[in-house]
């Protein structure tokens, strides 16, 4: 019966899902790191965003939800401000990213 899907096989699908997602995210930071090596600046912005969307996408297959991950970042960023990461003191990307962050939720 078209519509009707057998428990077993919905486990079964996302379980394929789940590995087609991580070897994504693998293929992802492959293309990435070629995208440095030819400085393509189209390629690797491509890049990031795959490698963003293959991480919601698993965590989503995984049980969570995109705001819960979105609020892990969120907290994760400020945990890195707070301790003043390398990053954070030498650039202030932490900060730029929590207010980037923070204007994109209004």
């Amino acid at each position: 019966m078209v519509g009707i899907a057998k428990p077993e096989l919905d486990i079964a699908r996302n379980a394929r899902t789940i590995e087609w997602l991580k070897a994504e995210l693998v293929s992802g930071v492959s293309g990435l790191f070629k995208a440095l090596l030819k400085n393509s600046e189209e390629a690797i912005v491509d890049g990031l965003a795959n490698i963003i969307i293959a991480s919601y996408l698993l965590g989503k297959r995984l049980g969570i939800g995109f705001s819960r991950l979105d609020s892990k970042i969120s907290t994760r960023v400020k945990a890195n401000i707070d301790k003043a990461h390398e990053i954070e003191k030498w650039y202030g990307d932490f900060t730029s990213l929590s207010q980037y962050l923070e204007e994109k939720q209004q």
